[in-house]
Protein backbone atom coordinates (compact mmCIF):
# COMPACT_ATOMS: atom_id res chain seq x y z
CA UNK A 1 0.00 0.00 0.00
CA UNK A 2 1.39 3.36 -1.05
CA UNK A 3 0.38 6.56 0.70
CA UNK A 4 1.94 9.99 1.14
CA UNK A 5 3.28 8.81 4.49
CA UNK A 6 4.86 5.59 3.20
CA UNK A 7 6.54 7.57 0.43
CA UNK A 8 7.69 10.33 2.79
CA UNK A 9 9.07 7.92 5.40
CA UNK A 10 10.34 5.20 3.06
CA UNK A 11 8.32 2.41 4.70
CA UNK A 12 6.40 -0.52 3.24
CA UNK A 13 3.25 -0.39 5.37
CA UNK A 14 1.34 2.67 6.72
CA UNK A 15 1.88 1.44 10.29
CA UNK A 16 3.85 3.37 12.88
CA UNK A 17 4.80 2.27 16.38
CA UNK A 18 4.22 5.17 18.74
CA UNK A 19 7.02 6.59 20.82
CA UNK A 20 6.16 5.32 24.32
CA UNK A 21 8.24 6.36 27.31
CA UNK A 22 10.00 3.32 28.80
CA UNK A 23 8.18 0.86 26.49
CA UNK A 24 10.09 1.98 23.38
CA UNK A 25 12.98 3.70 25.14
CA UNK A 26 15.08 0.82 23.86
CA UNK A 27 16.31 -0.49 20.53
CA UNK A 28 14.55 -3.87 20.41
CA UNK A 29 10.97 -2.74 19.80
CA UNK A 30 11.57 -0.06 17.15
CA UNK A 31 14.07 -2.31 15.35
CA UNK A 32 11.56 -5.17 15.18
CA UNK A 33 8.81 -2.91 13.80
CA UNK A 34 11.07 -1.27 11.22
CA UNK A 35 12.46 -4.62 10.10
CA UNK A 36 8.88 -5.80 9.54
CA UNK A 37 8.10 -2.91 7.18
CA UNK A 38 6.58 -0.38 9.57
CA UNK A 39 8.20 2.61 11.24
CA UNK A 40 9.67 1.84 14.65
CA UNK A 41 10.24 4.70 17.05
CA UNK A 42 12.75 5.19 19.87
CA UNK A 43 11.20 7.21 22.73
CA UNK A 44 13.74 9.66 24.09
CA UNK A 45 11.35 11.14 26.65
CA UNK A 46 12.53 9.53 29.92
CA UNK A 47 16.13 8.84 28.89
CA UNK A 48 19.38 10.36 30.07
CA UNK A 49 21.53 11.73 27.25
CA UNK A 50 24.21 9.02 27.52
CA UNK A 51 21.62 6.23 27.58
CA UNK A 52 19.81 7.77 24.64
CA UNK A 53 22.99 7.93 22.59
CA UNK A 54 23.76 4.31 23.38
CA UNK A 55 20.25 3.13 22.47
CA UNK A 56 20.37 5.07 19.21
CA UNK A 57 23.68 3.42 18.28
CA UNK A 58 22.20 0.03 19.06
CA UNK A 59 19.11 0.74 16.98
CA UNK A 60 21.24 1.72 13.99
CA UNK A 61 23.06 -1.61 14.28
CA UNK A 62 19.82 -3.61 14.51
CA UNK A 63 18.08 -2.27 11.40
CA UNK A 64 18.95 -0.86 8.00
CA UNK A 65 15.34 0.26 7.52
CA UNK A 66 13.93 3.72 8.27
CA UNK A 67 13.25 4.45 11.94
CA UNK A 68 12.22 7.47 13.98
CA UNK A 69 12.97 9.14 17.29
CA UNK A 70 10.28 10.75 19.42
CA UNK A 71 11.46 13.75 21.41
CA UNK A 72 9.39 16.01 23.72
CA UNK A 73 10.89 19.44 23.13
CA UNK A 74 10.14 20.74 26.63
CA UNK A 75 12.76 18.49 28.20
CA UNK A 76 15.87 20.23 29.61
CA UNK A 77 17.99 17.69 27.72
CA UNK A 78 16.21 18.31 24.39
CA UNK A 79 18.94 20.58 22.98
CA UNK A 80 21.66 17.99 23.63
CA UNK A 81 19.51 15.23 22.16
CA UNK A 82 18.76 17.31 19.06
CA UNK A 83 22.50 17.77 18.57
CA UNK A 84 22.92 13.98 18.68
CA UNK A 85 20.06 13.48 16.21
CA UNK A 86 21.69 16.01 13.89
CA UNK A 87 25.13 14.45 14.14
CA UNK A 88 23.73 10.97 13.52
CA UNK A 89 21.58 12.11 10.56
CA UNK A 90 18.49 10.45 12.03
CA UNK A 91 15.98 9.94 9.19
CA UNK A 92 12.78 10.94 11.01
CA UNK A 93 11.98 12.98 14.11
CA UNK A 94 8.57 12.91 15.80
CA UNK A 95 8.50 15.96 18.06
CA UNK A 96 5.94 17.03 20.61
CA UNK A 97 5.27 19.52 23.39
CA UNK A 98 7.13 22.47 21.90
CA UNK A 99 7.40 24.61 18.79
CA UNK A 100 9.21 23.19 15.73
CA UNK A 101 10.01 26.39 13.81
CA UNK A 102 13.52 27.09 15.11
CA UNK A 103 14.68 23.51 14.42
CA UNK A 104 13.38 22.83 10.92
CA UNK A 105 16.02 24.52 8.75
CA UNK A 106 18.86 22.63 10.41
CA UNK A 107 17.24 19.22 10.05
CA UNK A 108 15.77 19.76 6.61
CA UNK A 109 19.27 20.66 5.40
CA UNK A 110 20.43 17.09 6.16
CA UNK A 111 17.29 15.43 4.82
CA UNK A 112 15.64 14.58 8.15
CA UNK A 113 11.84 14.50 8.04
CA UNK A 114 10.14 16.36 10.90
CA UNK A 115 6.73 15.07 11.98
CA UNK A 116 4.96 17.08 14.67
CA UNK A 117 2.51 15.60 17.17
CA UNK A 118 -0.63 17.67 17.79
CA UNK A 119 -4.10 17.13 19.22
CA UNK A 120 -5.95 20.29 18.24
CA UNK A 121 -6.68 22.19 15.05
CA UNK A 122 -4.95 25.28 16.47
CA UNK A 123 -1.68 23.43 17.08
CA UNK A 124 -1.93 21.76 13.66
CA UNK A 125 -2.19 25.18 11.99
CA UNK A 126 0.90 26.44 13.80
CA UNK A 127 2.93 23.34 12.89
CA UNK A 128 1.91 23.47 9.23
CA UNK A 129 2.72 27.17 9.05
CA UNK A 130 6.17 26.43 10.49
CA UNK A 131 6.86 24.00 7.64
CA UNK A 132 6.74 20.52 9.18
CA UNK A 133 6.73 17.52 6.85
CA UNK A 134 3.75 15.82 8.41
CA UNK A 135 1.45 15.68 11.42
CA UNK A 136 0.48 13.09 13.99
CA UNK A 137 -3.11 13.76 15.04
CA UNK A 138 -3.98 12.31 18.46
CA UNK A 139 -7.58 11.76 19.53
CA UNK A 140 -9.22 11.30 22.92
CA UNK A 141 -9.03 7.49 22.85
CA UNK A 142 -5.24 7.53 23.01
CA UNK A 143 -3.24 6.56 26.07
CA UNK A 144 -0.89 8.98 27.78
CA UNK A 145 -1.78 12.62 27.08
CA UNK A 146 -4.88 12.79 24.87
CA UNK A 147 -6.38 16.18 23.97
CA UNK A 148 -7.82 18.11 26.89
CA UNK A 149 -10.86 18.95 24.76
CA UNK A 150 -11.61 15.19 24.51
CA UNK A 151 -12.38 15.28 20.77
CA UNK A 152 -12.26 11.74 19.38
CA UNK A 153 -9.89 10.47 16.71
CA UNK A 154 -12.57 10.04 14.03
CA UNK A 155 -13.56 13.70 14.28
CA UNK A 156 -10.16 15.38 14.65
CA UNK A 157 -8.53 13.33 11.88
CA UNK A 158 -11.32 14.12 9.44
CA UNK A 159 -11.19 17.81 10.36
CA UNK A 160 -7.43 18.02 9.84
CA UNK A 161 -7.63 16.06 6.57
CA UNK A 162 -10.20 18.51 5.24
CA UNK A 163 -8.17 21.58 6.20
CA UNK A 164 -4.53 20.72 5.42
CA UNK A 165 -2.81 19.22 2.38
CA UNK A 166 -0.05 17.45 4.32
CA UNK A 167 0.72 13.82 5.23
CA UNK A 168 -1.38 12.89 8.26
CA UNK A 169 -0.73 10.11 10.76
CA UNK A 170 -3.70 9.24 12.97
CA UNK A 171 -3.30 8.08 16.56
CA UNK A 172 -5.82 6.87 19.12
CA UNK A 173 -8.36 4.06 19.16
CA UNK A 174 -6.74 1.67 16.64
CA UNK A 175 -5.28 -1.66 17.71
CA UNK A 176 -5.85 -3.81 14.63
CA UNK A 177 -5.92 -3.63 10.85
CA UNK A 178 -9.60 -2.77 10.77
CA UNK A 179 -8.99 0.37 12.81
CA UNK A 180 -6.10 1.23 10.51
CA UNK A 181 -8.37 0.86 7.47
CA UNK A 182 -11.01 3.09 9.05
CA UNK A 183 -8.54 5.89 9.73
CA UNK A 184 -7.03 5.62 6.25
CA UNK A 185 -10.53 5.91 4.83
CA UNK A 186 -11.00 9.13 6.82
CA UNK A 187 -8.00 10.72 5.12
CA UNK A 188 -5.03 9.60 7.21
CA UNK A 189 -1.90 8.49 5.34
CA UNK A 190 -0.69 6.19 8.12
CA UNK A 191 -1.76 5.12 11.59
CA UNK A 192 0.24 5.25 14.81
CA UNK A 193 -0.37 2.47 17.34
CA UNK A 194 0.88 2.60 20.91
CA UNK A 195 -1.17 0.24 23.07
CA UNK A 196 -0.95 -2.66 20.60
CA UNK A 197 2.86 -2.39 20.51
CA UNK A 198 3.02 -1.91 24.27
CA UNK A 199 1.74 -5.47 24.53
CA UNK A 200 4.65 -7.05 22.69
CA UNK A 201 7.55 -9.11 23.93
CA UNK A 202 10.06 -6.40 23.01
CA UNK A 203 8.36 -3.53 24.88
CA UNK A 204 10.69 -2.62 27.76
CA UNK A 205 8.15 -2.33 30.58
CA UNK A 206 7.49 -4.49 33.63
CA UNK A 207 5.39 -7.63 32.96
CA UNK A 208 2.84 -6.34 35.48
CA UNK A 209 2.26 -3.32 33.25
CA UNK A 210 1.65 -5.44 30.16
CA UNK A 211 -0.71 -7.79 31.97
CA UNK A 212 -2.65 -4.92 33.54
CA UNK A 213 -3.15 -3.52 30.03
CA UNK A 214 -4.07 -6.96 28.76
CA UNK A 215 -6.80 -7.31 31.42
CA UNK A 216 -8.33 -3.93 30.63
CA UNK A 217 -11.66 -3.78 28.83
CA UNK A 218 -12.62 -0.97 26.46
CA UNK A 219 -14.12 0.91 29.42
CA UNK A 220 -11.20 0.10 31.72
CA UNK A 221 -9.32 3.37 31.24
CA UNK A 222 -10.13 6.84 32.47
CA UNK A 223 -8.85 10.41 32.19
CA UNK A 224 -6.95 11.22 35.37
CA UNK A 225 -6.03 14.75 36.45
CA UNK A 226 -8.82 16.49 34.58
CA UNK A 227 -8.14 19.81 36.31
CA UNK A 228 -4.57 19.84 35.00
CA UNK A 229 -2.96 18.06 32.05
CA UNK A 230 -4.93 14.80 32.06
CA UNK A 231 -3.60 11.35 31.23
CA UNK A 232 -5.52 8.32 30.02
CA UNK A 233 -4.61 5.34 32.17
CA UNK A 234 -5.96 2.18 33.78
CA UNK A 235 -8.64 2.79 36.40
CA UNK A 236 -6.63 1.77 39.49
CA UNK A 237 -6.15 2.91 43.09
CA UNK A 238 -4.43 6.13 42.05
CA UNK A 239 -7.19 6.93 39.57
CA UNK A 240 -9.75 6.49 42.33
CA UNK A 241 -7.67 8.72 44.61
CA UNK A 242 -7.68 11.46 41.99
CA UNK A 243 -11.45 11.15 41.59
CA UNK A 244 -11.72 12.03 45.28
CA UNK A 245 -9.34 14.95 44.80
CA UNK A 246 -11.34 16.16 41.79
CA UNK A 247 -14.47 16.26 43.92
CA UNK A 248 -12.87 18.55 46.51
CA UNK A 249 -11.90 22.25 46.54
CA UNK A 250 -9.65 23.29 43.67
CA UNK A 251 -6.19 24.64 44.45
CA UNK A 252 -3.77 24.40 41.55
CA UNK A 253 -0.61 23.88 43.57
CA UNK A 254 -2.14 21.31 45.90
CA UNK A 255 -3.79 19.56 42.95
CA UNK A 256 -0.48 19.28 41.11
CA UNK A 257 1.12 17.83 44.23
CA UNK A 258 -1.56 15.14 44.47
CA UNK A 259 -1.22 14.30 40.78
CA UNK A 260 2.55 13.91 41.10
CA UNK A 261 2.20 11.28 43.83
CA UNK A 262 2.01 8.70 41.05
CA UNK A 263 4.35 8.32 38.08
CA UNK A 264 4.58 6.32 34.87
CA UNK A 265 7.95 5.03 36.05
CA UNK A 266 6.36 3.37 39.09
CA UNK A 267 4.22 1.25 36.80
CA UNK A 268 6.51 0.80 33.81
CA UNK A 269 9.77 -0.04 35.60
CA UNK A 270 8.80 -0.99 39.14
CA UNK A 271 5.62 -2.90 38.29
CA UNK A 272 3.36 -1.04 40.74
CA UNK A 273 0.19 -1.13 38.66
CA UNK A 274 -2.12 -0.34 41.59
CA UNK A 275 -0.66 3.12 42.22
CA UNK A 276 1.54 3.89 39.20
CA UNK A 277 0.26 5.58 36.06
CA UNK A 278 -0.49 2.64 33.75
CA UNK A 279 -0.92 4.71 30.60
CA UNK A 280 -2.82 2.87 27.87
CA UNK A 281 -5.53 3.75 25.37
CA UNK A 282 -9.10 2.57 25.13
CA UNK A 283 -7.94 0.11 22.48
CA UNK A 284 -6.41 -2.03 25.25
CA UNK A 285 -9.82 -3.71 25.30
CA UNK A 286 -9.20 -4.89 21.74
CA UNK A 287 -5.90 -6.64 22.54
CA UNK A 288 -5.82 -10.10 24.10
CA UNK A 289 -2.30 -11.35 23.36
CA UNK A 290 1.31 -10.43 24.04
CA UNK A 291 3.26 -11.31 20.91
CA UNK A 292 6.59 -10.59 19.22
CA UNK A 293 6.40 -7.26 17.42
CA UNK A 294 7.08 -8.86 14.03
CA UNK A 295 4.08 -11.13 14.48
CA UNK A 296 1.95 -8.15 15.45
CA UNK A 297 3.03 -6.43 12.24
CA UNK A 298 2.12 -9.48 10.14
CA UNK A 299 -1.30 -9.65 11.77
CA UNK A 300 -1.96 -5.94 11.30
CA UNK A 301 -1.09 -6.13 7.62
CA UNK A 302 -3.30 -9.20 7.08
CA UNK A 303 -6.21 -7.54 8.87
CA UNK A 304 -5.75 -4.36 6.88
CA UNK A 305 -5.80 -6.31 3.62
CA UNK A 306 -8.95 -8.14 4.71
CA UNK A 307 -10.65 -4.89 5.69
CA UNK A 308 -9.95 -3.39 2.29
CA UNK A 309 -11.07 -6.55 0.48
CA UNK A 310 -14.31 -6.49 2.46
CA UNK A 311 -14.96 -2.90 1.42
CA UNK A 312 -14.15 -3.67 -2.20
CA UNK A 313 -16.54 -6.63 -2.04
CA UNK A 314 -19.35 -4.32 -0.99
CA UNK A 315 -18.69 -2.20 -4.04
CA UNK A 316 -17.49 -4.52 -6.74
CA UNK A 317 -19.65 -7.63 -6.82
CA UNK A 318 -18.62 -11.27 -7.16
CA UNK A 319 -14.99 -10.74 -8.16
CA UNK A 320 -14.21 -8.65 -5.09
CA UNK A 321 -16.29 -10.88 -2.81
CA UNK A 322 -14.10 -13.76 -3.91
CA UNK A 323 -11.00 -11.70 -3.10
CA UNK A 324 -12.36 -11.00 0.37
CA UNK A 325 -12.96 -14.71 0.93
CA UNK A 326 -9.40 -15.53 -0.13
CA UNK A 327 -7.90 -12.94 2.24
CA UNK A 328 -10.03 -14.13 5.16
Amino acid sequence: MKTRATSLLGIEHPIIQAGMSWASSCAALPAAVSNAGGLGMLAAGPMRVADFSQALDQLRRMTTMPYAVNLPLYRPEAAAMLDILYAERVPVIFASQGGPAKHLDRFHAIGTKWIHVVSTVEHARKAVAAGVDGLVIVGAEAGGHPPANQVGTLVIVRKIAREFDIPIIAGGGAADGYGIAALLALGADAVQLGTRFLMTEEAAVHPNYKHAALRAEIDGTTLVGRKGLPVRMIHNDFARHMETVDAGPFDQQAYAAEFSKSTLKQAALEGNVDWGKVEVGQSAGLVDTILPAAEVMRTLVAELEHAWARLYAMHGGAEHRQAADIVS
